[in-house]
């Protein structure tokens, strides 16, 4: 899985735009700046494994791949803005209005996820999986990314602050703010090597788990990190005044859940024929992780 995250490093910066305009270059090097500023890329990764698993081709999925990284990479964007997060940090840089200014941080973020639609239906993702296939993924990506998958997730977090909510709608809001582009990611993977809805069904229930460990891990480490470890400042939830699973459950039984959780998703993946240790090892990966 590294190396095809390394491979997704060269792969992002040869989808994205051309142009002559110097306004234009401004918007394309903000848009640039986030999406090559690192990351696990583990959308992209997980895409990547389950085209695997189902005897895909790893080049026809590269399209699927870079799509969902620059739909991950344009949320964190608007995320950092001053009328969300406000973050200055984001993996160990300054944030892209920090650097480029929120107007075009703005813009930056609308021509990724506009991009990201591009690239599932460019011509090379058309030649490597045929239409159907990039229609379907095109679908995903408008599902788990729209209203009723991230953004919905997004409003639910911007309508919680300051509020005492419970557990109950956490899981609702990280099931979609995070846990939604991750089952995208898994099923663009099962789509490209035209996996069967049995196996469809099985990926989702793997990422829907190991997307709300993530974020479980997530509220612990803003808790127990250092803004070195992360790249981010750590702290931002209490001071955001936001109910999260450590704040309402404590790190001991946010541990304990995130371990549950993993170990559902790794149930899911008996239905597979293929070798799932990679897999099986990322998820655990993800559930020990100190970043």
């Amino acid at each position: 899985m590294s190396a095809f995250a390394e491979r997704i490093e060269r792969e992002l910066v040869s989808f994205l735009p051309e142009s002559e305009n110097e306004s234009v270059k401004t918007l394309i090097a903000s848009m640039s700046y986030s999406l090559t500023a690192g990351g696990k890329r583990v959308r992209p990764m997980l895409a990547a494994e389950f085209a695997k698993l189902c005897g895909g081709s790893e080049d026809a999925v590269v399209p699927f791949a870079c799509a969902i990284e620059m739909i991950h990479t344009y949320s964190l964007i608007h995320d950092d803005l001053p009328c969300m997060d406000n973050d200055d940090l984001r993996r160990g840089k300054p944030t892209n209005h920090k650097v480029y200014g929120e107007a075009t941080a703005l813009l930056a973020g609308n021509g990724l996820l506009t991009h990201a639609f591009g690239t599932v239906v460019s011509e090379r993702a058309l030649a490597a999986n045929g239409a159907e296939k990039c229609a379907a993924a095109a679908a995903v990506l408008a599902e788990y990314a729209g209203a009723d998958g991230m953004l919905g997730g997004q409003m639910i977090d911007l309508e919680s602050e300051g509020k005492r909510v419970g557990v109950d709608t956490l899981k609702i809001m990280d099931r979609k703010k995070t846990g939604a582009l991750m089952v995208a990611a898994c099923k663009l993977g099962c789509i490209s090597a035209g996996a069967d809805e049995k196996k469809l069904s099985a990926a989702s229930e793997y990422a829907e788990n190991i997307g709300l460990a993530f974020q479980i891990v997530d509220d612990v480490l803003d808790i127990t990190s250092s803004t070195e470890q992360l790249g981010k400042p750590v702290g931002s939830d209490n001071e955001n005044e936001k109910s999260t699973y450590a704040a309402l459950l404590g790190v001991d039984e946010c541990r304990r859940i995130a371990r549950e959780l993993t170990e559902k998703a790794v149930a899911a993946l008996d239905v597979f024929d293929g070798d799932t240790k990679t897999l099986v090892d990322f998820a655990y990966y993800l559930l020990d992780r100190k970043n």
